[in-house]
């Protein structure tokens, strides 16, 4: 069962608020902090957004297999929208950033040549489902660290036509995969195949 309070529902925009506009200056903003499950049986609706979502989790089970464990993710875009009702049609893809620690003793070259399609955007979309960036946490430059967070925030809090919205943020670690992968498995079997 969806946690209610976790994410909030889509406005009269169709997107989910910035924040609670009852008390604007409540920690209870985006991006919200939520589960993986969570975001699966809210986002889960119908066979599309299932498909994308099965990509999703076929996209993080292959950043675990690289040691992309520590970290969180920033997701958005059309998928967090109501877009079957406000443009008539279904979402392409989750829009993803990954805020990422580098496992010790691995560069970023070598995680790049050791796994280059989870890198790549153009592969990322086609194979997952997932628009794919990526911010490295363990910098040693934090001023560049801020700047690229800055950017998301700021990329990410607007529609393209100027209006407020919210995003969500789902940690990196695998813990809770199991759990929504099952879940979802469920949801696609009682929706029909993909």
């Amino acid at each position: 069962m969806v946690n209610e309070d976790a994410i909030p529902r889509w406005n009269v925009d169709g997107v989910l608020p910035p924040c609670d506009m009852d008390d604007p200056i409540s920690d209870y903003r985006s991006p919200y902090s939520v589960s993986l499950t969570d975001c699966i049986l809210r986002f889960g609706t119908t066979q599309a957004r299932r498909a994308i979502l099965d990509g999703f989790m076929e996209f993080r089970s292959a950043l675990h297999s690289v040691n992309l464990t520590k970290g969180f993710q920033w997701i958005d875009g059309s998928f967090l929208e109501n877009v079957e009702e406000i443009e008539k049609r279904d979402p392409h893809d989750i829009d993803l950033v990954t805020f990422y620690c580098l496992p010790d003793g691995i560069t970023e070259a070598d995680l790049v040549a050791k796994a280059p399609h989870l890198f790549d955007p153009e592969r990322t979309k086609e194979d997952f489902h997932v628009d794919a960036y990526f911010v490295r946490l363990n910098t040693e430059d934090p001023e560049l660290l801020v700047d690229q967070v800055a950017y998301w925030y700021s990329i990410w809090s607007h529609r393209r036509g100027g209006l407020w919205k919210g995003f969500l943020q789902i940690d990196l670690s695998s813990n809770g995969d199991q759990i929504a992968a099952t879940n979802l498995e469920e949801m696609i079997r009682e929706g029909g195949s993909l």
